[in-house]
């Protein structure tokens, strides 16, 4: 599977953006799709995730209540709605793929990856 991010770009603090990622192929119910992101000279960090079949989600603590992580099904499309943007969420956001077993908010449990979007926050 391959993915492509899209909808990455520079943005005042209090703005949103709304990222996209695309599947080069069928997703299937089983699937877990994810968003992680990785600021300059710090470690990749979880971001959300979502269940492809029942759309459950999951976000970490520093985005809940800013980020929406939804899916086209139809368009094998997984998409990352960001609100109130602050300075801090100023990284290359990266989308994943989990087919398997694994813990969501691990990025080492991920089986495809996107090659990445940039998102410039301006203070």
């Amino acid at each position: 599977v391959q993915l492509q991010a899209s909808g990455g770009g520079l943005v005042q603090a209090g703005g949103s953006l709304r990222l996209s990622c695309a599947a080069s192929e069928r997703i299937y119910s089983n699937y877990r799709m994810g968003w992680f992101r990785q600021a300059p000279g710090k470690e990749r960090e979880f971001v959300a995730a979502i269940t492809w079949g029942g759309g459950s989600s999951y976000y970490a603590d520093s985005v809940k209540d800013r980020f929406t992580i939804s899916r086209n099904v139809a368009r094998n499309t997984v998409f990352l709605q960001m609100n109130s943007l602050k300075y801090d969420d100023t990284a290359v956001y990266y989308c994943a793929a989990l087919k398997t077993a694994g813990n969501v908010r691990v990025g080492s449990a991920y089986d495809y990856w996107g090659q990445g979007t940039l998102v410039t926050v301006s203070s």
